[in-house]
This record gives C-alpha cells, structure tokens and sequence, in this order.
C-alpha cells in the first residue's frame, strides 16, 4: 500500500479466519518502507511525465514493489496463500472514467511464488462507478462494532452503516496539504500539530475553503491530487501568512468538515491513519462531535487500509463480493481487482 502522502510503503502480512458467519483478522507483522528521495521525487513527478516515461516508472515501480515483498517475506520466513498490491495512484478521474495506479502487477509477480490480486479500482471506475473509497468492504466486515470509522492520510474519508447500508465518501484533503508546509518549516509533517498549535487562523482563507463546492456534493464522492492542485493549491497561493498560520488554518477546516460529516453520530469512532499522531488535529475534533473517539493499537492506525486491501484480495479470490455500490454509486456490488496465478 502507497499512499498520497508518499511517506513510505505500507508492507502488512495478515491472517483472516471465517468462523460462525462472522470474519476475524489478525495483522502478524506490519511495515513501513521509507522511499529514498529518488523515488518519493519520481511518484511525486509521476503525472507530469511523458507516457513512455510513466509505462516505464509502472514496470519499474512493480519491480521495486516485488523487491521489497520478496524482502518482507524473507525477513519474517513467511509462505503467504497470496499477496494483494493497491500500488500508487498517478491519475484519478473517476467523473472521466480513468484512474491509474502504477505497480506493474506482472512485474510485481515475478518475484513472488504466490498468486498476485491487484488493480482494484480500475473497473469500478469503467462501470460507472467513484472507484474509492473501497475501504468500507473491510469496516463493515472487520470493524462493525464501531459506528463511524475515519481514516486521515492524505485525504480524510468516512464509513458508516445508515438505513441498513454501508455509505462512504472521502470527506476532505488532509495530510496532502500540510505535509508539504511542514517540509518548508523543516520535517515531513508536523509533530503532534504543534506548529499548527502556535499559528493562527485567517479566518478568510478558512471560509474560502469551507465553500468549496466539493462539500456540499452528495456522496458518493472521492477526491485526488488532482482536485488540490486545482481547487485548494490557488486558494492558499493567494494569502500572505506565515507557515504556522496556514497549518493552524488548514487544521481547523479538516476538524469542521470531519465533525459536519459526524453530525448526528454518537456512540464510538474509530480513527486510523497518520492524522491520529496530530494531537491538536484531534483535539479539535473531539471539541466539535457528540461521539468518542477511538484510537487503536499502532497496528490498526499504521496498516489498516493494507490490511483491507488484504482482506479484499481474500474476498476476490474467494469469488465474494468486495466493492459496494452504496459506497462508490456503481450500478451492483462487484468483486474487482486482477488475478495473477
């Protein structure tokens, strides 16, 4: 598993047994490989490549992810019954029925002895279909016992049970938008939300994000990189304030439209995913919602969406349905995602 916030890549071996009609999981070992500077350069470059270059980085992408699975799988003496690879998303256009995430899977099998699963989102998005998020197959199967989960990475998104059925959508760019501020204040994201913590807000930027058409958009919906290039990289060009300002402002729009898209949810909320480690990010959450906050072991923060995308494998295999058409507005519920024997 890549994520937008190009931190590293997410390597999980999981166990899932099926007893009683009800499914149980257990993350063994989770990992998180560092990419070198070459390569968080050239996946940050990626979209803006020559397609010759991009069928290039896709081959030599799925080479280095099956290098770093084949090391995985030595290091712990593992014989998994497959593997399932997300790769990392270049483009994604649902509204143009395209996205694109790079891993060649042949390459990737080549330095496997299992069978592959990969390319999950491809065709939901040709069937119509948002083609994210496709997490909410796992919260609904492995994480029932809760009545919201979020998950902040670079985008925050929500899933939740309504009116006997599982919805889902992403709910606002997160780490995508001040990870890079962090970087110019000096590290890859900032600690515990303690620059956001000394800035201040400028409430006219704050507005100008609150009103973006995106919110007020019925799910489904799901957003890319594409969508903060074009809507919020202009806004946050235009003010003249300092770093810390800019994260304290950022900070409190993803607090508001998480805790909009939590209204009138009580009871317990699992939160996963990098955003968690930002103290003052959950702070202000906490201060605008009914419900609790549930923050899990390191494990379930770290690889939940690999233990997913896992358990996702494991349903395609198993000829099971493992993408929603209340989640992603697809006609019918599918199993998708490539296999390689």
């Amino acid at each position: 598993m890549s994520g937008t916030s190009l931190d590293g890549l997410d390597i999980a071996f999981c166990e899932f047994e099926f007893v009683d009609g009800k499914w149980a999981f257990e993350i063994i070992y989770g990992e998180t490989i560092p990419y070198s500077d070459e390569w968080k350069n050239r996946l940050q470059n990626a979209p803006n490549i020559p397609s010759k270059e991009l069928i290039k980085l896709d081959l030599e992408y799925g080479h280095y992810l099956g290098e770093q699975t084949a090391l995985f799988i030595d290091k712990y003496k593992l014989k998994p019954d497959l593997v399932a690879s997300h790769g990392h998303t270049v483009f994604h256009k649902p509204e143009k029925r395209y996205t694109l995430q790079i891993g060649n899977g042949e390459a990737l099998r080549t330095q496997i002895n299992c069978p592959l699963v990969f390319d999950f989102r491809t065709q939901d998005v040709i069937m119509g279909g948002e083609g994210a998020p496709l997490v909410p197959i796992g919260d609904a199967l492995l994480f029932n016992e809760f009545d919201a989960c979020i998950n902040i990475g670079g985008f925050a998104n929500i899933s939740m049970e309504k009116d006997g059925q599982r919805l889902a959508w992403d709910i606002c760019p997160a780490n995508i938008m001040m990870n890079p501020i962090a970087e110019k204040l000096g590290n890859a994201y900032d600690k515990n939300g303690d620059w956001a913590r000394e800035g201040r807000i400028s409430h006219a930027l704050l507005e100008e994000l609150n009103n973006l058409v995106f919110y007020k958009e019925k799910a489904p919906k799901s957003l890319g990189k594409e969508w903060v290039e074009e809507k919020i990289n202009p806004l946050i060009q235009k003010y003249t304030i300092s770093d810390k300002d800019f994260l304290c402002t950022l900070l409190e729009h993803i607090s508001i439209q998480i805790a909009r898209d939590l209204e009138g949810v009580e009871g317990k909320i699992i939160f996963t995913g990098g955003g968690v480690f930002n103290q003052f990010l959950m702070e202000q959450i906490q201060k605008k919602i009914e419900a609790s906050i549930v923050i899990p072991d390191s494990q379930i923060i770290d690889f939940k969406e690999a233990l997913i995308f896992a358990f996702m494998a494991v349903l395609r295999i198993r000829g099971e349905i493992n993408i929603l058409a209340s989640v992603t507005g697809v006609p019918k519920n599918h199993s998708s995602g490539r296999i390689l024997e």
